[in-house]
């Protein structure tokens, strides 16, 4: 079982070929500080292998950028286009394989868990969350975009499973 650190870094990312968010938290007992959040945003223009790379480099900067104990990624939606979801797949895959390369734990949440962990409901809105990690956060305004709150949402949901996973590589 991993036991919840003293200061433990969690880096939350929620895939896209056309925005990928991230959030980085600091974990500290039961304190929660907002490091770094954001988007990558490949340009759309440029062929999927070219955003791929793009994704990669970028999260490999973040990587280097923070001392990272655990990173939670967002667990695949499968749409109704099968063209877009093997696309969201492979964007997974690279921020994955990323995350591997450095040997960190890497753990899967669903929107929902998401939600329920951070607002007590799946089924919260977009603009719920956002209020309540603005909240648990002590952030002056809501985080935007939502790329980047649902990233921080993430992290925030691992790091209330800390105490309970088992450490799983994805």
């Amino acid at each position: 079982m991993e036991k919840r650190k003293k200061n433990a870094i969690i880096l939350g990312l929620d895939p896209g070929t056309r925005s990928t968010g991230y959030g980085l938290i600091n974990v500290s007992g039961h304190s929660l500080e907002a490091l770094d959040y954001g988007c990558i945003r490949p340009p759309a223009n440029l062929p999927l292998n070219e955003r791929y790379l793009i994704l990669f480099e970028n999260l490999e900067a973040l990587l280097l950028k923070y001392a990272i104990d655990a990173v939670s990624i967002e667990n695949q939606f499968v749409s109704r286009n099968a063209q877009s979801a093997l696309k969201l797949a492979v964007a997974k895959g690279v921020l994955a394989l990323a995350v591997t390369r450095k040997k960190i734990p890497l753990f899967e949440y669903t929107p929902k868990k998401a939600k329920l962990s951070i607002v007590g409901s799946g089924s919260a809105s977009k603009e719920q969350v956002q209020k309540m990690i603005q909240s648990l956060l002590s952030l002056k305004e809501a985080p935007v975009p939502e790329d980047a709150s649902d990233a921080l949402a993430l992290a925030i949901c691992h790091s209330h499973h800390m105490n309970t996973l088992e450490v799983t590589h994805v």
